[in-house]
């Protein structure tokens, strides 16, 4: 009997054992998938934090963007009000350096004095008469008009100032044997120029840009050389002769146009030639030539120096220097030197180009045309000059 009960006791609990066994994997599923749930739901809302935070950081930065492209607009705006305000200021400056004089200069050394005063000895035997018709001076620069655009950077092109001849004459490159000659300005503007040129090939090439056409003949630094002048006859192109000038070409005669170690020029009183002296501080020395034979008529030193200098011309004996940055910018005459000193310089104002950024390689002045054929940069261009009676 005893052992019939314990029979049935064990088979109830191994019903009911059966029976709660699923019911606890169910539990432990559902708190399980309560927890995942909870998790997804903290990770859901994390996510959506993170998402306003960067919401907000964009904004932000933009906000901050905008107000940046706002102070930098600003900023561009200051500066180039400033930078209109120095250019200003630059040609006061320079104006008022031309009216006042140097207090530093005041205390000359003996030798520069004695080498002033021996300048001016000369300037008073100078053998060189002036012409019944060169008693001007330049006033300014009324006008400029852009011809064309051909050749290299760097080049000079020119008319033969001999009375009677409208000849251009075309020079590209600093280092050529070349020269392009057209009957006028006209055939030299025309859309089918190249048709209507003549090739004019020298015996030997030339350097730099300080050529100039005079009376049929062109007169240029020999390139290879460091100072010796060529003439050569425009019609056989042959040599008619040539020159060695001393002291000349051992440094460029204008800083910014280092390809130039000699320059020449042509106004009323003939051929003249320019370079830089190292052994007088790099300041220019002006040559009178005679353009017949070269032979060397007188020689001035100036106190125009080469630093900063661009370029060149003289007219009725009296040299006028440009300057400019070795940035670009607007070319100046600064300084003057008159062989008959009759002009009197420290009243000379600072006359500015009518172009804002210019760089001239090349400037040949025509007695006749009163004008300034110029090569800047690439671009010829014509200067017409305001020249008064002294």
């Amino acid at each position: 009997m005893l052992l019939s009960l314990v029979t049935i006791l064990l088979l109830l609990g191994v019903e009911q054992a059966q029976r709660t066994t699923p019911d606890f994997i169910m539990e432990y599923f559902q708190r399980q998938l309560q927890q995942m749930e909870g998790r997804l739901i903290k990770c859901e809302q994390d996510f959506q934090h993170f998402s306003q935070r960067m919401y907000d950081m964009s904004k932000e930065i933009h906000d901050q963007t905008g107000k940046m492209n706002i102070l930098r607009s600003e900023v561009k705006s200051n500066v180039d009000t400033f930078a209109l305000r120095l250019d200003r200021v630059e040609r006061d400056v320079e104006y008022l350096q031309n009216k006042i004089p140097d207090t530093a200069q005041v205390d000359i050394e003996d030798s520069l004095l004695e080498r002033q005063v021996k300048e001016e000895k000369l300037k008073r035997t100078s053998v060189i008469p002036k012409d019944k018709d060169c008693s001007s001076e330049l006033v300014g620069i009324k006008s400029l008009k852009i011809v064309k655009k051909a050749g290299d950077v760097n080049g000079a092109w020119m008319k033969d100032p001999t009375k009677g001849s409208a000849k251009i004459y075309f020079f590209s490159g600093d280092r050529n044997g070349t020269i392009l000659a057209y009957n006028s300005l006209k055939a030299f503007t025309d859309a089918n120029s190249t048709k209507k040129m003549e090739v004019i090939s020298l015996p030997l090439p030339w350097h730099g840009t300080g050529h100039v056409v005079y009376n049929g003949f062109v007169y240029y630094h020999n390139a290879d050389t460091n100072n010796e002048i060529l003439k050569v006859h425009l019609n056989n192109r042959t040599v008619v002769d040539r020159v060695l000038l001393h002291g000349a070409g051992r440094m460029p005669v204008y800083s910014l146009s280092p390809h130039t170690l000699l320059d020449l020029a042509v106004d009323e009183m003939g051929l003249w030639s320019i370079h830089a002296d190292p052994d007088y501080s790099g300041n220019l020395v002006i040559t009178k030539l005679d353009h017949n034979s070269l032979a060397v008529e007188h020689t001035w030193d100036t106190n125009c120096n080469s630093r900063d200098a661009e370029a060149a011309f003289i007219i009725c004996g009296t040299l006028y220097v440009v300057y400019n940055s070795h940035y670009g910018g607007r070319s100046s005459i600064q300084c003057l030197f008159d062989i008959h000193d009759t002009i009197y310089i420290e009243s000379i104002p600072v006359r500015f180009f009518p172009k804002r950024y210019t760089s001239h390689s090349a400037l040949r002045f025509h007695p006749k045309d009163k004008q300034l054929y110029a090569w800047d940069d690439g671009y010829q261009a014509i200067y017409k000059l305001d020249i008064k009676k002294i």
